[in-house]
């Protein structure tokens, strides 16, 4: 049995990488249509290199929550609570590093707030049990609340040098932060392609008896997977910091985790768990990146724009859904 469920592991990766291939290509060109239509009605700004960057800088919060939201649809899960992680996180830096005077100590605090923050969510689904939308909603709040508590729903102005450097330093003419969404893409797609964990990830999300029946320690790996998501909000959150120099506690409340789990679902996540890609999410983080940008630039007003990106993810999954029933799944 164990046999046979190894190797159905070790063939869904690569099955799901041949089949994601052509959707790859399809977003690609999404990309491209964009590219020239905006280029097209803002040739004078669109391609310029400052607004390259601002479209890379605007997407690297974004990116990272759906490289790791990515990881949590594939294992069959959903974690709507990482905006409001978001926004913790950079108040209990704030607190942290006016506390004790120091921007490592305070970093540090931030990022074990998300970790534990994302361990809460996976203890609560796996133990509960809660279904992962219901309790993710539940945190959600919750986690917004405390952010909102920690100075009477006020910002924390942050102030050091070396936490300023990540927000605005740049190296070989890119932002350091796009450096850290570069080196995060990277690490994530190893995680996902190379190791025994994130292969085992897609058999959990594949099929979770099968995964039961080959060893696999799904209660662990379930918390892990939460944790890790927590974790990856914290890093988004240090990020936002550094660009505001403050705690925020309404920062992740402006429809972060929707935007995340768009791109995760336009890049091939199928909400049932087992498929999806990295390189899938952060070609849809592009698209939404780009038509954010493109709508600001050529005016389109707020509520519109709230609109599209809407629209946008019941297309993902009316195209998801549609594929899903011509292989049969």
């Amino acid at each position: 049995m164990t046999d046979t469920a190894t190797t159905g592991r070790e063939r869904a990766p690569a099955s799901l990488f041949g089949r994601i291939g052509a959707q790859n290509i399809s977003l690609l060109i999404a990309l491209v249509v964009l590219l020239a239509i905006f280029g097209v009605l803002r040739p004078d700004v669109f391609f310029t290199p400052r607004n390259l960057i601002n479209i890379g800088l605007a997407v690297t919060i974004l990116g990272i929550l759906a490289m790791a939201q990515t990881v949590v649809i594939v294992s069959g899960g959903l974690d709507i609570s990482v905006g409001s992680i978001v926004g913790l996180s950079t108040m209990v830096l704030a607190v942290a590093a006016q506390e004790t005077g120091s921007i490592p100590a305070g970093i540090l605090a931030g990022l074990l707030a998300g970790l534990l923050a994302g361990a809460v969510n996976g203890l609560i689904i796996v133990y509960g049990p809660v279904n992962a939308v219901i309790a993710t909603l539940g945190t959600m709040s919750a986690f917004r609340g405390l952010a909102y508590l920690m100075n009477n729903g006020n910002s924390i102005p942050i102030t050091g040098d070396s936490l300023r450097a990540l927000g605005i330093g740049t190296l070989l003419g890119l932002p350091f932060a796009i450096w850290l969404l570069i080196a995060a893409m990277a690490a994530f797609i190893v995680f996902t392609r190379e190791t025994v964990v994130g292969r085992n990830i897609y058999a959990l999300g594949g099929n979770p008896t099968v995964a039961r029946l080959a060893g696999i320690p799904i209660r662990r790996y379930q918390i892990s997977i939460y944790a890790m998501s927590g974790f990856a909000a914290a890093v988004a959150g240090l990020v936002l910091a550094s660009r505001t120099m403050s705690g925020q506690p309404a920062s992740g409340s402006q429809g972060l985790e929707l935007e995340a789990i768009t791109a995760a679902i336009l890049g091939g996540c199928a909400l049932q768990g087992g498929k999806g890609t990295i390189i899938g999410a952060m070609l849809g983080v592009l698209i939404i990146g780009v038509l954010n940008n493109g709508m600001i630039l050529t005016s389109v007003p707020t509520f519109y724009q709230l609109l599209a990106k809407g629209a946008l993810l019941i297309l993902a999954v009316i195209v998801q859904e549609r594929q899903r029933a011509r292989s049969g799944e």
